[in-house]
């Protein structure tokens, strides 16, 4: 099947077109009729799977048909609620590029920033607000945004908000946004207690489940390196060095882990430079150019950050952290191998994520050939209480960038906005 059979209007199919999409992905393809047809929709799927363009073209649509062609100032009829900041920005970046020959206005608020230029957006008009739940809540005690215009609302990545302990929040907002809408409702799984919470907010909706990929490609060849935390960086030097990779995307658990790769890299002479939410789109954008046209041999990244990485040639993929999600670790190494290309897959496990790779291997089926061969091999010693109170260090630093969407500091440098005008 293809877009252009899925009713969708001419402005959308015209941006969808510029960025080279021509057939839906599964959800896409079961999600986009039924969201047109006003449906509430629990949808059961991963990151990755394109689940943010099932949702946020119909509702472009949806609002483009109904008011995008007044010249009257705009009002919030959708709420796009995400947990992270990274995320959140993530939407607005695609919900910028569908929605880039219609005339619906959308914008993005999150904290861990000055309010001041989001509020001023939202003063302009929006029809599309996305918003982490922290921020959103806040201006809305503060009188200063109103959602009781809302008729389309979005709850995205339902388990990872109630990981990160925003419950409260969400059964706050469920008080306040108008009984009668449209909602939609997405989540990885659905262990009892999103269950429960889903039925709070849907009204006979209609189940969506895309069953996540759970085998990798075959033209991926993958190896794992067992060695200690204190050594992971001289392991990656030794593996980019000796296997004379030309280029490479390596992947970071955290923003500040992947600043500090590719500043470890950077120092012994492997160019490298790192993408995450924290950089300027100008700075995403120019390093993964530079990546793309063969200036830079190393980019670090985040996964959020790495959703946008499509390059054909790509061979090499290096897991430095190895993600607690098997299934992430399969999104991944698919960034490499692809049209057609071998790629190769390269993992480095400390002993903290020696568990992490078991889980892996179940859901790929296959064990991972591991490299014996190399200077830094695992020890099985235990740490000492330098390596105890880095990694409780680091282990910190994920929980603070886990929960910065919930987080105004005065003292922020700069204020990331996405707003059409």
């Amino acid at each position: 099947m293809r877009f252009d059979e899925l009713n969708i209007i001419k402005p959308i199919l015209k941006a969808l077109d510029e960025k080279g999409y021509t057939h839906p992905t599964p959800i896409q393809e079961k999600a986009i009729p039924l969201v047109l047809d006003r449906k509430d929709m629990l949808g059961v799927a991963q990151t990755g799977t394109g689940k943010t363009a099932a949702f946020s073209i119909p509702i472009i649509q949806i609002i483009q048909e109904n008011e995008g062609i007044e010249n009257k100032r705009p009002v919030i009829r959708s709420l796009i609620v995400t947990p992270t900041r990274e995320l959140a920005i993530q939407i607005g970046e695609n919900i910028n590029d569908y929605a880039k020959h219609t005339n619906i206005r959308h914008t993005v608020i999150f904290g861990g920033v000055k309010q001041h230029a989001q509020v001023k957006s939202l003063q302009r008009g929006v029809h599309i607000l996305v918003a982490t739940p922290g921020r959103l809540l806040d201006l809305i005690s503060q009188g200063l945004l109103k959602i009781d215009t809302v008729k389309l609302f979005v709850l995205d990545e339902a388990d990872r908000m109630l990981d990160m302990g925003f419950i409260h929040d969400i059964k706050k907002l469920l008080k306040i946004l108008p009984e009668e809408r449209q909602s939609l409702f997405f989540s990885a799984t659905m262990p009892q207690n999103i269950q429960e919470l889903s039925q709070q907010i849907l009204d006979n909706p209609v189940k969506v489940e895309v069953t996540p990929q759970s085998t990798t490609a075959d033209t991926v060849q993958q190896y794992i390196y067992f060695t200690n935390r204190t050594t992971k960086k001289d392991l990656l030097e030794h593996i980019i060095k000796s296997e004379d990779i030309q280029q490479v995307l390596v992947f970071a658990r955290t923003k500040h882990g992947a600043d500090r790769i590719a500043r470890n890299l950077t120092k012994v002479n492997l160019h490298a430079s790192a993408i995450h939410g924290n950089k300027s789109q100008n700075q995403r954008q120019k390093a993964l150019k530079d990546f793309k046209d063969g200036r830079l041999r190393v980019l670090v990244a985040t996964d959020i950050a790495a959703r946008g990485i499509d390059i054909d040639k790509l061979k090499y993929v290096i897991n430095f952290d190895i993600p607690n999600e098997p299934e992430t670790y399969v999104h991944r190494i698919g960034r490499s191998g692809r049209a057609g290309e071998k790629g190769i897959a390269i993992a480095i496990s400390e002993p903290e994520e020696n568990a992490y790779v078991k889980g892996i291997e179940r859901l790929i089926g296959k064990s991972i050939k591991v490299i014996d061969d190399q200077p830094y091999p695992q020890t099985d010693r235990p740490m000492t209480e330098a390596e105890k109170k880095e990694w409780n260090k680091e282990k910190q630093r994920r929980k603070q960038e886990f929960f910065a969407s919930r987080k105004n500091s005065r003292n922020s440098r700069n204020s990331r906005q996405y707003s059409r005008r």
